[in-house]
């Protein structure tokens, strides 16, 4: 019998009644699996003896013997204090919001006590600790901690998990090969579910923790290597190759064609190494067998942009039509003008399609897509309205792709006819979260940035200490240069009683714009540009900003993605603590694309926290964006970072793929070794997986 067989209600365990089933559902258990599946967040390691005296030096765990009752306070508030002692020396228990505790344990009676004891009001004491009776329990002397809720204690949950663990473990199955259990030197799963709950020792629990994760990632990869290898045409499970859709396949190498060639002409400049190992990449994909399904990742400036123009241009040139979607209006109108200085001159038709079109010009727009009379298109939602037809969309570029959800991503390439999707982002993604929320997608990575770059030069500086950055900032500007000015709100409302109070005291957008003008750098023409200004009006704002009329452009993050201006070489992020790390480097990249120095100021509050240091010292420390998303990665966990929950990956129970990151490359490299030897598991040897997946599959 497989773990994920064990249905049988929680009721039906002995100590299970309605009461208790009741507290257990909160915590997601309401059968047998779910139960064993309820892992312990710790283990408690009570072999070592520490006496009351030695309180200092760790955890104590020693023999007490009850002194007295006392109590503390008046009325409701009234709190138990338990006098105890042991060989070494006297302690109280600080009992709050458990006054049952007087008669658990009398006075004069002997307990085994477990806990982190502190020198408060000139004794020894603790708020956190467990009196058990001597001889209690029988689980040895290391014990599991569970997450808890309200009804439930550490001692029930431990002794209805033992129940469980005697009845049912040795009715567990192995659910994986027995040579990739030997293979990674594992447990077989009855030895891994009692050591995960009950081990005799620290090295059986992590031995039963590598055991565990490593079969949660194996199946988890499995799960992403299927879609993979059907998304090529390959049937898992019922065995052998699918129906390959059809494709010309004219050209089948990663040479360029005649129109990417015409284009690279043109260029005042060469590609990177990294851009021509992508756009092969790419192009090898485009004229492969099934459609293509890729992730681009490219640090800010990296030239992604150009890659996905020169990857259109392949799907034209076969026949097809491409669309490139964006997040943002002012995103999609920069992807579309760059398009029109690249493309255009190749004759190449191109479209723009936003929200604000009038109805005349949207219906002419829409005929023309229709007719197949436009070849590329860029956009925002736009692109998939309900209205909108394609003649013959091959290819959809996403970019931003973390700012869309995975039925938008759907969406746009229903479009078509299983079109090549290419998914772009210049957020890096660290390598276990790739394997994880991207495993089923190929991935191309940019590495290099365009010659004669400069890295922008970070400085952190204190909200106290702004005038030296506006002595800094007026400097550049004399020298001809711009600035922009990035703020976490729109508008603060700390004046309405409606507003939150941690928004009291933020510096806005708005209201900076005027002071930045009035006081600051007056004389000098400062726009403002966040989400609720008019869309015409960003554009001309832009347009202004980009020719040097505009000196300054104060903004929210709505600057973050895609605003390209050369001469602008100051950045200041005002209340930078406010902005998760990605998209500090987000802003951070606005700056730096020309070829002289560039600078961003991180101007954080005067109190910050220490973690916040931390996180400002990264951005200082670091200019590569991956090494930041990786540090992003460990401060914030996965299930934070932009566009991952959404995702609906991430399901994960005992397994963590930072942490486990090791154990992640050494499951995705076995389960991908068996799909590629053995797709339908017909080999003796793999039958088990086939068994798993079809009566108890860990993921739907």
């Amino acid at each position: 019998m497989f773990l994920g067989e064990l249905n049988k209600p929680i009721t039906s365990l002995r100590g299970v009644g309605p009461i208790v089933a009741a507290n257990l559902s909160r915590l997601g258990i309401y059968d047998i699996k779910t139960l064993l599946r309820h892992y312990p967040r710790d283990m408690e390691d009570r072999s070592i003896p520490r006496p009351l005296k030695d309180w200092n030096e760790g955890r104590v765990c020693t023999e007490v013997e009850i002194l007295a009752h006392d109590w503390i306070g008046q009325g409701r508030k009234k709190t138990l204090k338990i006098h105890v002692e042991d060989d070494s020396a006297r302690a109280a228990l600080i009992c709050f919001n458990r006054p049952f505790m007087q008669r658990q344990f009398p006075v004069g009676e002997r307990f085994k006590l477990y806990g982190q004891f502190q020198y408060k009001f000139r004794e020894i004491q603790a708020h956190s600790f467990e009196l058990e009776s001597l001889g209690d329990e029988g689980l040895g002397p290391i014990l599991p901690i569970y997450p808890l809720t309200e009804g439930l204690s550490r001692s029930q949950i431990r002794k209805l998990m033992n129940n469980a663990v005697k009845e049912y473990a040795q009715l567990l199955s192995d659910e994986l090969p027995e040579s990739i259990i030997n293979k990674n030197g594992l447990l077989n799963k009855k030895d891994a579910i009692k050591s995960i709950h009950f081990p005799s020792s620290m090295e059986d629990y992590a031995l039963a923790m590598k055991t565990l994760i490593y079969e949660e990632l194996f199946y988890f990869e499995l799960m992403l290597g299927k879609r993979l290898m059907q998304r090529k045409g390959i049937d898992v499970i019922s065995a052998g190759p699918g129906k390959e859709p059809e494709k010309d396949n004219t050209l089948k190498s990663s040479e360029y064609s005649p129109l990417q060639k015409r284009l690279l002409e043109r260029l005042p400049f060469d590609l990177t190494n990294g851009q021509d190992e992508a756009i092969k990449e790419i192009n090898n994909d485009i004229e492969g067998p099934y459609p293509m399904a890729r992730l681009l990742q490219g640090d800010v400036g990296s030239g992604k942009t150009l890659v996905s123009f020169l990857a259109a241009i392949r799907a034209v040139e076969k026949g097809g039509q491409a669309a490139l979607l964006a997040p943002t209006e002012l995103l999609a109108r920069q992807h579309a003008e760059n398009a029109g200085r690249y493309l255009e001159p190749l004759g190449l038709r191109l479209a723009f399609l936003t929200g604000n079109l009038k109805p005349a010009e949207r219906e002419r727009l829409l005929e023309n897509l229709a007719e197949g009379e436009i070849d590329i298109i860029a956009g925002t939602h736009a692109l998939f309205s309900s209205d909108v037809t394609y003649k013959n969309l091959s290819f959809v570029t996403v970019d931003e792709q973390h700012r869309f959800g995975v039925l938008q991503r759907q969406a746009i390439t229903a479009k078509g006819n299983s079109p090549d999707l290419l998914m772009m982002s210049s957020t890096p993604i660290p390598r276990s979260l790739a394997l994880t929320v991207f495993g089923d997608l190929d991935v191309s990575v940019i590495r290099d940035l365009p010659p004669g770059r400069k890295p922008v030069k970070t400085h952190l500086a204190k909200e106290s200490n702004e005038q030296k950055v506006y002595d800094f900032v007026r400097k550049e500007l004399e020298k001809g240069f711009q600035a922009y000015f990035v703020y976490p709100l729109i508008e603060n409302l700390e004046d309405d009683e409606n507003a939150e109070d941690e928004e009291g005291g933020l510096k806005d957008a708005v209201n900076m714009y005027e002071r930045l003008g009035k006081e600051v750098f007056p004389g000098l023409k400062i726009a403002l540009l966040h989400s609720k200004v008019d869309e015409e009006v960003k554009r001309k704002t832009m347009e202004s900003f980009r020719s040097g009329e505009i000196k300054i452009l104060v903004a929210t993050s709505v600057v973050e993605v895609g605003v390209d201006v050369p001469n602008a070489s100051i950045m200041v992020i005002e209340h930078a603590e406010r902005f998760g790390l990605s998209a500090l480097h987000q802003l951070r990249g606005r700056v730096g694309r020309g070829s002289e120095q560039s600078y961003c100021f991180l101007v954080y509050s005067d109190n910050l926290t220490e973690i916040g240091k931390q996180r400002l010292r990264l951005m200082h420390d670091y200019s590569d964006g991956f090494i930041i998303a990786e540090e992003d990665l460990k401060l914030r966990g996965p299930g934070q970072l932009t566009g991952i929950e959404q995702s609906g990956y991430l399901k994960l129970g005992i397994a963590d793929p930072i942490r486990d990151s090791e154990e992640l490359l050494v499951a995705r490299e076995d389960a991908f070794m068996i799909l590629e030897k053995d797709p339908g598991f017909e080999q003796e040897e793999y039958r088990i997986i086939a068994e798993v997946l079809n009566r108890a599959p860990h993921y739907d």
